[in-house]
């Protein structure tokens, strides 16, 4: 731990600067790709000669792949080394990125799009405990808030920017958009990240990398599949119970390997575990709501891609700004219950708005402020996270709390879609159907934000001597 130590004093400003700008891009590029192809599908599909119902699977392979291998990802950097990692996680996206855009058919790209969920799950938490690494506690908060403020751009613009290259030119440079953001990424990683890893471990715990992945991907895709199988027929329950089975072995795997993936500990740190439920919430309700709003954009106000992409730059900028606002408070050390609690509070408004407002701009106002507000939490989970767990865990943490974040959030967004397709056909419309689930969410989003206000008292208790251990 004395070598990171050394090794942030010598960064000067403008190699910090450089690893933020290297992982903030390696980030946007994931955040770009989990919701680019929605709005680039049905080009897709008509090229390749498939339904779109079947070229789902494009987009859920990502999700369920990036799921199932964040844990494991975060740990390797560990133990590998983070540098290395990083470097082969983005190396991986990029390469993969121009697989996905060469595809002759929709085989060849949901394969390529497996690959690109391996290396995003590489790059995303390996990538926040590199700038835990090389910042000292006082700039930490703000260097992660900066890297999420422009990974929040990609999520946000995402639908965006499939809908403006689809009309615009065709669907395959939805993919070949990374590749120049992968490259810089890439030479920004090699010319300013130093390596760093966990010298406690010293070896991989492969028995639990194979449970929790397989488990993590077994329940997802019982869920996923239930709506075509039966949610009570012996394929989805079989599935299902398999995934949990899986990781229950995985918990009693890491209680007594000696090297485990995840540290127990980590679920003993009130403040830790408190963030991330909350995180947890606050982007299961922002990806939903941006899949609730493509849905009802396109198909029951019927604008074109290009033009719903347009709609949601209101919420992509305020997102944004949520994670550079993130990361200034984390920075002046806020208490992570009010800052959550609060942004969690203006999601939960913005959410009830877009429930109620059909007029344009209530409606826009409303996205917008509900991508403030869910911008900021999920920004300042890994802000508030990190900031409470020892530095050699950094990795390790960063994968368990993404993996809880976005793992929650791809399996809200196939529920999601499975209860919209059951809600209509029961005879509400999708504008009734939308508008109950994002009052679900919105009053989900205040339940959490009241919640962490009980709990304030405890994050303080727990968080003085987390910190001071460091």
């Amino acid at each position: 731990m004395a070598s990171s130590v050394a090794e942030r004093a010598r960064l000067g400003a403008a190699a910090k600067r450089g690893v933020v700008a290297a992982v903030a891009l390696a980030v946007f590029c994931v955040d770009v790709d989990f919701f680019a192809l929605n709005l680039a599908l049905p080009a897709t599909a008509r090229e390749l000669h498939v339904t779109t119902t079947n070229l789902q699977w494009a987009i859920a392979v990502y999700q369920l792949t990036l799921a199932s291998f964040l844990i494991p990802g975060g740990r390797l950097g560990d133990l590998l080394g983070r540098k290395r990692v990083l470097v082969a996680g983005i190396g991986l996206f990029g390469f993969s990125s121009l697989l996905c855009g060469a595809s002759q058919s929709a085989e060849m790209l949901i394969a390529a799009r497996f690959v690109q969920g391996i290396g995003a799950s590489l790059l995303f938490p390996v990538g926040i405990s590199v700038i835990s690494n090389a910042f000292p506690v006082a700039e930490r908060g703000k260097a992660i808030g900066n890297v999420y403020g422009v990974g929040a751009i990609g999520t946000a613009v995402g639908p965006f920017v499939g809908g403006l290259l689809t009309d615009v030119i065709d669907w395959r440079w939805v993919f070949f958009f990374n590749v120049p953001f992968t490259l810089a990424a890439l030479l920004l990683t090699l010319r300013n990240v130093g390596e760093s890893r966990d010298t406690s471990a010293q070896r991989i715990d492969l028995r639990g990398l194979v449970a929790v992945t397989l488990g993590v991907a077994a329940f997802t895709y019982a869920i996923d599949r239930g709506s075509e199988w039966g949610w009570l027929s012996a394929s989805t329950l079989g599935l299902a119970a398999a995934g949990i089975g899986l990781l229950v072995l995985f918990l009693f795997i890491e209680a007594h390997v000696r090297s485990p993936l995840v540290d127990l500990e980590l679920f003993r740190n009130v403040p830790y575990v408190l963030v991330t439920g909350a995180g947890m919430v606050g982007n299961l309700a922002f990806c939903l709501m941006l899949f609730l709003s493509t849905i009802y954009l396109q198909q029951v106000r019927g604008l074109s891609p290009l033009v719903a992409g347009v709609v949601f730059l209101g919420p992509a900028l305020a997102n944004a700004a949520g994670g550079l606002l993130a990361g200034r408070l984390g920075a002046r050390g806020s208490p992570p219950h009010r800052v959550m609690g609060a942004a969690l509070a203006l999601g939960a408004l913005g959410l009830f708005g877009l429930s109620l407002f059909t007029g344009w701009p209530w409606y826009i106002s409303a996205f917008t402020l509900a991508g403030l507000g869910l911008g900021i939490s999920w920004a300042y989970t890994s802000v508030g996270t990190q900031a409470v767990v020892p530095e050699a865990m950094a990795g390790g943490a960063s994968g368990v709390t993404l993996a809880i974040v976005v793992g929650a959030s791809g399996l809200a967004v196939v529920v999601g879609a499975t209860l919209l397709e059951v809600l209509t056909a029961h005879g509400s419309s999708a504008t009734d159907a939308i508008e109950l689930m994002l009052a679900v969410l919105a009053g989900l989003a205040a339940l959490a934000a009241v919640g962490l206000a009980g709990c304030g008292r405890l994050i303080r208790a727990g968080t003085a001597p987390a910190s001071s251990g460091k």
